[in-house]
């Protein structure tokens, strides 16, 4: 049985990791530095760090934040935000990721998964899609969630994957921050159309809306969640104890 993992989401902004409610009204938590640190320490499996206006801002990743934040990070960490290139993904991995989640860069330009994939390796490229419904179809969105770019989602994740992704992260803009539980129907599209590991983001609220989502959907690999750990409503060590009694397998 495959172990499941729960990861932690900094979504940083100006330097300071934020939350918001379907992408929107983003409010103030914690240094990233401080809280990587934290969650390296109190049972997480891996860390998410995502500059989230580098995009839309035009800008370059914040590397000496980064810097700074995986070296005091000893479990695996992936980066993303203003991935538009190979030497991003260069300079990114040199300041100490383990692997490159790449987003709107990878809408602007499709070969960038493939030129990456084939320079550091399948397990070292993440395809982040943001994913909101739109007349009952599921498009991508790009720009930190602002931008609907009219693209159907699921033939989308698998062309990524075609293309050398080895890794999806799925973020529900539909359920993001509202804690009413992950996008269960999303979820299955995904996993019944890729074979690579999936990621589930967006909407969980409780202990257990992990038991449901890998109760019901077994191909999740893992879930990503975060001001519901940033506010200490759910404890990493209780939600995997909680895990473990039904029957889910969890690193302990």
């Amino acid at each position: 049985m495959i172990t499941k993992r729960i990861i932690p989401c900094l979504d940083v902004r100006d330097g300071r990791v934020v939350k918001g409610v379907n992408f929107e009204g983003l409010r103030d938590v914690s240094s990233p530095v401080a809280l990587a640190e934290y969650y390296s320490s109190c049972g997480a499996d891996e860390l998410v760090f995502y500059d989230i206006t580098a995009s839309s801002d035009g800008r370059k990743i914040f590397t000496d934040i980064l810097r700074e934040t995986a070296s005091r990070v000893f479990i695996p960490l992936t980066v993303g935000g203003g991935i538009n290139s190979t030497e991003d993904f260069d300079r990114v991995l040199k300041c100490g990721a383990d692997k490159v989640s790449v987003n709107s860069g990878a809408i602007r330009n499709p070969k960038l998964i493939y030129e990456a994939a084939k320079l550091y390796g399948d397990q070292c490229v993440v395809l982040s899609v943001d994913i909101k419904r739109v007349d009952g179809v599921f498009r991508v969105f790009a720009k930190g969630g602002r931008e609907n770019t009219g693209i159907e989602a699921i033939e989308w994740i698998r062309c990524g994957v075609d293309s050398g992704a080895g890794e999806i992260v799925v973020n529900s803009i539909d359920t993001d921050g509202v804690k009413g539980g992950f996008d269960l129907e999303m979820l299955e599209k995904v996993c019944n159309a890729v074979s690579v590991p999936v990621i589930a983001s967006g909407g969980a609220g409780k202990i257990e809306d992990f038991i449901t989502l890998f109760k019901t959907l077994p191909k999740v690999d893992a879930g990503l969640a975060a001001s519901i750990f940033h506010f200490g409503e759910v404890r990493i060590s209780e939600l995997k104890d909680a895990m473990a009694k039904a029957n889910i397998s969890v690193r302990r």
